[in-house]
């Protein structure tokens, strides 16, 4: 790969999701191109670069995003977030929603649908209580074929066994051959949607908890506070952001900032943090 072809692609890679790739990751885009060119019968990163100057195949387009966009998951990643999501949040959650009945949650980057469906495993097994209300659990990423296979809910060995308590996948999984597959009673809670954070929004609803966890780190500051923005006009007043462990708000947004009373990289509008019962 010349260095004009690594440019290109790092600049298309910007351009089309606002995702900073550094000099030294060469190594990362030959080795995720590398299935692509083999799809496309292509000779060289070099001969893939030349369809994609030329315009002529906007699959292509998406082809190259898609391999090279980080996604990394699994069930119950970190544990932190979901033991306090669990023991806090939801509780908290649940009395400041008693009249109205009604939950939302967006799990952006979503990947293959692990947090959204940890998420859906956390209501059903922990709040029974809940049955009755109306919950919205949204996931979302970039990529259309992480999520064509997060609405199937069909995970390897490997895939099910990270993070996922056994008592879980006996309970809620189905054993098929070497996979395993989510419950439907679990997959029909959640909704899954191609999204492209970078880009212009559509439509959405407010929410009690968006996760965005292990996302930003991808993104240079001024898009970072631009997602920043748009997430707090779709976070309810007393709602709840979920950032990765590494990730943080300070000098980046003035209206969010870490809850100290909850770890796990939850974040609160600046007058709701310190006033919420801890």
């Amino acid at each position: 790969m010349t260095d004009a072809d690594f440019d290109y692609i790092r600049k298309l890679l910007v351009d089309r999701s606002a995702i900073v790739l550094g000099d030294d990751k060469r190594y990362l885009v030959e080795a995720r191109l590398a299935p692509v060119i083999g799809q496309l019968n292509l000779p060289s990163i070099t001969e893939l670069v030349s369809k994609l100057r030329s315009g002529s195949n906007p699959a292509i387009v998406t082809k190259v995003v898609e391999a090279l966009v980080t996604s990394e998951t699994s069930f119950f990643r970190d544990i932190s977030p979901f033991e306090v999501l669990r023991k806090q949040v939801l509780p908290e959650l649940i009395v400041a929603r008693a009249s109205e009945r009604r939950l939302t949650f967006w799990s952006a980057a979503c990947s293959t649908g692990q947090e959204p469906y940890t998420i859906a495993l956390t209501l059903r097994e922990y709040f029974p209580e809940l049955a009755n209300w109306q919950i919205t659990i949204l996931g979302t990423d970039i990529s259309t074929e992480v999520i064509a296979k997060a609405k199937q809910g069909i995970y390897s060995q490997f895939e099910a066994n990270r993070g996922l308590p056994a008592k879980l996948m006996v309970k809620y999984f189905k054993q098929t051959g070497t996979t395993w597959q989510l419950d439907a009673s679990i997959r029909d809670m959640v909704e899954f949607r191609p999204f492209n954070l970078a880009t212009a929004w559509p439509a959405l609803p407010m929410f009690d908890v968006v996760l965005l966890r292990n996302v930003m780190i991808y993104f240079e500051v001024p898009t970072k506070r631009e997602i920043l923005t748009r997430i707090e006009r779709v976070l309810r007043p007393d709602g709840y952001l979920v950032l990765g462990g590494s990730e943080t708000t300070l000098n980046i947004s003035d209206t969010f900032c870490r809850m100290e009373r909850a770890k796990g990289g939850y974040y609160q509008r600046r007058e709701h943090a310190s006033l919420s019962p801890g």
